[in-house]
């Protein structure tokens, strides 16, 4: 978080703009409430560029909540598009229609997902978990970039080794969307920019492509076309604020193109639990239940002091400071390979986790690098507890002369680890 809206944001928290209230108090219906909704959105459309095509809502669950809310509203679309093509075929004989799309769905969906860490895994599982009653074989693992790598992950294969189901122009079944998680926090791997193998179809044709990308880790870190997405979602607390709010960026056809629950449940598919029904939060404006406003308050001051910070430049301007931030430090892991042994593919590496070993691995140097730096108030450094290693997250709010500093501390311990 930047220490200025910290600073601001304790101050809210017991009496917001002279009113006497926390904002942690006041309703989430009330005007307030409402202005800061509407600005946060302003400020993340003007960040982002957001087309009137999209729609933006806040909603509970993070990342995880997405993992079902995209199944169970996207498979709704599918289930839709199938339903009116039976109806015109079939006329008015709705048990024909119930039956024909329960088949299907049986025979031709299909998700799409594109796994390269350990966050896009646990989507696919889920998914998996979701369809299980209506059969296996729903959930395409199209790319697990484990198998090009000895089991592990910390690489992308080239596009055309990808296993993408055909579209439906091309004689194939088609698949109901395409995900991807964008960055992968444990793992340090990033798409170094959208996939070109699925920028190819027009919105409502037989070739379209729905691409769905978990934003989470590297949300506001740089340009992104939004109209490339159906859905782009992401949890607030590492880029954008704090826990509590998840920002949704879904196509607005989408909301006014699901099926009734009562035909899903026809043809034996679960309806989105209303606390995940994306159609239900926009149309009242994420406020079916109660949101933390607190949470979106201090998303939408981080995101105004983007705006601040970079002018006119906008997101791209944190973009180059990203990178800078990025370089500063892999500069100095690679110039010290016997001592630091940094994990994924130089291609893929990621700007926002910096993941890495020391002498491969050495667990009592590990250890020692730990413990210098928490001494040096450099905290946080440990690698998530399912890999291992050395971590260094480098978010939007981790200040240029912090990252130099951690760039000294890695010199300075290379040196040291190069006498021993």
């Amino acid at each position: 978080m930047p220490t200025p809206v910290l600073e601001k944001g304790a101050r809210a928290f017991v009496n917001y703009e002279d009113t006497g209230l926390s904002l942690a108090e006041i309703s989430h219906r009330s005007p307030t409430a409402n202005k800061i909704l509407a600005d946060t959105k302003s400020s993340l459309t003007s960040l982002l560029q957001i087309p009137d095509s999209h729609d933006i809502l806040f909603m509970h669950g993070g990342g995880s909540g997405e993992f079902s809310a995209v199944v169970m509203n996207l498979v709704s679309v599918w289930v839709e598009k199938r339903r009116k093509g039976a109806e015109s075929e079939l006329g008015g004989d709705e048990q024909k229609v119930i039956e024909r799309v329960k088949k299907e769905l049986r025979d031709d969906l299909r998700l799409d997902y594109l796994v390269t860490g350990s966050w896009s895994l646990k989507a696919s599982q889920e998914a998996a978990n979701l369809l299980e009653p209506l059969g296996k074989g729903l959930v395409n693992v199209a790319l697990d970039s484990r198998q090009s790598n000895n089991g592990k992950f910390g690489t992308i294969p080239p596009e055309d080794t990808w296993n993408l189901t055909p579209s439906r122009a091309k004689g194939g079944k088609g698949s109901a969307f395409v995900y991807y998680c964008d960055n992968e926090t444990v793992d340090g791997v990033e798409f170094p920019s959208f996939p070109k193998c699925l920028d190819r179809s027009p919105q409502g044709s037989d070739d379209e492509l729905m691409v769905v990308a978990d934003m989470s880790s590297n949300f506001l870190s740089r340009r992104v076309d939004v109209s490339k997405y159906a859905v782009i979602f992401g949890g607030a607390q590492k880029n954008i604020g704090i826990t509590d709010v998840t920002i949704v960026i879904v196509r607005k056809d989408i909301l006014s193109s699901q099926a009734s629950s009562s035909f899903l449940h026809a043809v034996g598919v679960w309806s989105p639990p209303i606390i995940l029904s994306w159609p239900t939060i926009a149309k009242n404006n994420s406020l079916y239940n109660t949101m933390p406003i607190f949470s979106i308050w201090i998303a939408g001051e981080v995101m105004r002091g983007l705006l601040e910070t970079h002018k006119e430049k906008g997101v791209a301007g944190q973009e180059e400071l990203a990178n800078q931030k990025a370089k500063i430090l892999y500069d100095v892991l690679d110039a010290h390979p016997e001592v630091y042994q940094v994990v994924p593919d130089r291609t893929v590496r990621s700007r926002m986790n910096l993941c890495f070993r020391i002498r491969g691995g050495d667990a009592t140097q590990e250890k020692a690098f730990l413990e210098y730096a928490e001494a040096q108030l450099l905290q946080g450094l440990k690698g998530h507890r399912s890999v291992g290693g050395i971590r260094a997250s480098n978010y939007n709010a981790v200040p240029l002369q912090n990252v130099q500093k951690l760039a000294a501390y890695l010199e300075d311990f290379a040196s040291k680890s190069k006498l021993v």
